[in-house]
């Protein structure tokens, strides 16, 4: 019997990620590349990616949502407002949907969950209202249940995640200041009690203190804490 090809995920930097499935599919989570001072710059994304998945309204999470959309042939995935705001920036293909919710994208089942952040979206109009943050879980088939959990800070809720969809994999930011920074995502750790944590949301600017090695002193040994750079790939 064949063994499953692997999950793999990429850390493009700050909290962007792009994440392949057993089955092929391409997924991009909060595309911030242009402006991205940790994007590696050899990287090429694939010719196709299926889905590209917006936590909130941030510039550095949206910047190059539409570019990215309409070159790969994207469809664009995010709470309602915000689905809205970027159709009307010029992405074709939007999916509109709500914390609780839940789409299949390809192989994943893409479910929306609570993140606690601001979420307006900017431009030379002044801010929108595009909905609240969020986060995603990933259920991909023939792999790991996968948990970005976006810009937020610790809440007591991320129990819910545990108990709703059981995460292996949970991609926090570590970074403080904007986020939680190692000591809240240690206790973000002991709600979701995932296998493996993938650090995010942090050294892309000053502020972004938190490190890894931080957030590994804090938690149980058991949990493998991955100290990763932009351009790295995680396998599961």
């Amino acid at each position: 019997m064949t063994p499953s090809k692997p999950t793999r995920i990429t850390w493009l930097g700050h909290a962007t990620a792009l994440v392949q499935t057993p089955a092929g599919a391409n997924i991009l989570i909060d595309p911030f590349i242009a402006q991205n001072p940790k994007y590696p710059k050899d990287f090429s994304l694939p010719s196709k990616i299926h889905a590209i998945l917006l936590t909130h309204g941030h510039g550095d999470h949206i910047s190059d949502v539409v570019q990215v959309a309409k070159k790969h042939g994207s469809s664009v995935v995010a709470i309602y407002e915000l689905a809205d705001y970027v159709a009307r920036k010029g992405a074709e293909n939007t999916i509109g949907m709500n914390l609780g919710g839940s789409v299949q994208l390809e192989d994943v089942m893409a479910s929306m969950v609570d993140a606690r952040h601001s979420a307006g979206a900017q431009d030379e109009q002044g801010t929108h209202y595009t909905g609240v943050a969020a986060g995603f879980v990933l259920t991909i088939a023939e792999g790991p249940v996968l948990y970005h959990a976006g810009d937020t800070a610790v809440f007591g809720d991320m129990e819910l995640i545990r108990d709703l969809y059981r995460p292996s994999i949970a991609m926090l930011p570590i970074g403080g200041h904007y986020t939680m920074g190692p000591k809240e995502a240690a206790l973000a750790v002991r709600f979701i009690a995932p296998k493996v944590v993938l650090p995010i949301h942090f050294g892309t600017f000053p502020p972004l203190k938190g490190t890894p090695e931080q957030l590994a002193a804090q938690v149980d040994p058991g949990v493998k804490v991955v100290n990763w750079k932009p351009g790295e790939v995680y396998e599961a």
